[in-house]
């Protein structure tokens, strides 16, 4: 499959002023790649997780006024919907590309997820790779380095996934504009294949 490489002007979408004019440039500049993910890690995801995958190309579709500062394709077990399940996501903001593991605010399985991270804290602290990120908030541009966190901070937000509504936990990796505008196509593949194989144990605690 032919998929082709994020560019300046995919991480420019997201400095048009205006929700009409930005996602007419999302629509023509970065969905068409998001899909050709999409199609792309599906069949392998639904392999290695052993559930049956399917692709969500975010539609940012409740937007009345905001434009959006980011955009992904996500893959989860359930053909209407990802947030309420453990999923993946493929993404970029203005600054960066990312792959997260991800069990946002709207899943009702959160304090059992949130207990079983708690219980393998110090499994996932020693398994997870030092060039990889946690955050707490799917909405915000800001993580938490793993190469900078102890095992009780880690802990820390464990505990608050179980015990705060609108907690979030996400596990993954980043790659700064610089950097992912001189990928190639097939080195853009090979690092999205990694990092997602490296995060299917974080999905499969939840099962």
């Amino acid at each position: 499959m032919n998929i082709n490489g994020f560019t300046e002007d995919d991480f420019n979408v997201f400095t048009i002023d205006g929700l009409d004019e930005r996602m007419e440039a999302l629509k023509g500049n970065i969905r068409p790649k998001l899909e050709s993910l999409g199609k792309y890690f599906t069949p392998e995801l639904s392999t290695l997780t052993g559930d049956e995958l399917f692709y969500h190309v975010a539609k940012h579709a409740r937007r009345t006024k905001n434009p959006p500062n980011d955009t992904w394709v996500a893959f989860a077990a359930n053909p209407r919907g990802y947030k309420m399940l453990p999923h993946f996501q493929i993404g970029l903001w203005e600054t960066h590309l990312f792959v997260w593991f991800a069990l946002i605010y709207e899943a009702p399985n959160k304090q059992e997820f949130g207990k079983l991270l708690e219980q393998n804290a110090e499994r996932l602290f020693n398994e997870t790779p030092n060039n990889f990120v946690w955050s707490m908030d799917h909405t915000k541009p800001d993580v938490f380095k793993q190469s900078e966190l102890t095992q009780t901070e880690l802990v820390s937000m464990f505990q608050r996934l179980q015990n705060v509504k609108k907690a979030e936990i996400l596990c993954g990796y980043q790659i700064p504009r610089e950097e992912a505008v001189k990928l190639s196509s097939t080195e853009l593949l090979e690092t999205f294949d990694s990092v997602l194989k490296t995060l299917v144990p974080l999905y499969k605690l939840g099962h």
